[in-house]
């Protein structure tokens, strides 16, 4: 009989333990990616790319990524981050569509990256269109 307690003891310390991993797991950020998103909350830094991004991008690049008349979808296409970055701070030119570069701008240029996290979740479905709640620090 002792040897049935032992079992039940062990294995639900190993269902415990594997429970654990998994929380941990998905609370944190996925390897190559630059944002982390529990149960449809945001990070910090993700949400302040989506403070960022509709402060500005979000005139031409359309709410949450989408695209527009103006420019295209960041959402279905959205580059590496080293193309990211030199596209919003040098700026880019494609055939007749022009964006001007941020480099200069304290509301962007800082937060490049914050702005890629948050198009990032966008685009692996993460996030879905509309303000992010926030995770809790």
């Amino acid at each position: 009989m002792g040897s049935l307690l032992q079992r039940v003891v062990l294995a639900s310390a190993v269902l415990s333990l594997t429970a654990g991993a998994g929380a941990e797991a998905r609370d944190a950020a996925a390897p190559g990616k630059f944002y982390r998103v529990v149960d449809g909350k945001a990070d910090a830094r993700t949400y302040d790319g989506f403070r960022r991004y509709h402060a500005g991008c979000g005139r031409c690049h359309g709410p949450d990524g989408v695209g527009s008349t103006f420019a295209p979808s960041l959402v279905s296409r959205l580059p590496d981050i080293e193309a990211f970055r030199r596209a919003v701070l040098n700026g880019r030119a494609d055939g007749g569509s022009v964006m001007k570069g941020f480099a200069g701008d304290p509301n962007f240029a800082p937060y490049v990256d914050e702005i890629y996290a948050y198009l990032q979740a966008r685009a692996d479905g993460s996030l879905g269109r509309g303000r992010p709640g926030r995770l809790q620090p």
